[in-house]
């Protein structure tokens, strides 16, 4: 069976869950599921920036109303548990846990726990990080020792 680490932000859509699952074929896939809630991952900021970027002007406004530590554990929390039922419902053998602080080291101690054949990273997109190479695809690509692979979600949760 493949083991896949699977590194997202928020809960998946059906689109995302259809993508990952059919990324190997016919091939068994187990998803090791790491959440960390987008209010907790960036500052302001770089997400108004990522916002206007992707030309959603409306959701730079809104950034303030993004829940930070203890309000988003809550959503975090849910999202994981959508997208862990989603994934078994597509099949796939799925386990799961929220990350709250240092998601690179709980990615990479993951990695290894679990002997992971790859790492996805499935966000949404992150320019400014992403340009200076601070996202988390390219920071665990220095840090995993495992292929790092990184999509951008599909469409909004």
């Amino acid at each position: 069976m493949f083991t896949s680490v699977l590194m997202i932000e928020k809960a998946l859509t059906s689109a995302d869950v259809e993508f990952v699952t059919t990324l190997h074929g016919d091939e068994q896939v187990f998803f090791h599921v790491l959440l960390q809630p987008r209010g907790d991952q960036a500052d302001r900021l770089l997400r108004a920036i990522d916002d206007i970027a992707l030309g959603e002007i409306d959701e730079a406004a809104r950034e303030g109303e993004t829940p930070e530590g203890d309000d988003a554990k809550s959503a975090g929390e849910q999202a994981l548990d959508v997208s862990l039922r989603a994934l078994h419902a597509s099949g796939s053998e799925a386990e799961g846990r929220l990350v709250e602080n240092h998601p690179l080291d709980a990615l990479k101690t993951l990695v290894a726990e679990v002997d992971a054949d790859e790492v996805i990273v499935l966000t949404d997109p992150h320019y400014v990080e992403e340009f200076f190479h601070r996202d988390w695809a390219s920071r665990a690509r220095h840090k995993v020792g495992v292929p790092v692979l990184k999509l951008f979600s599909h469409s909004k949760a």
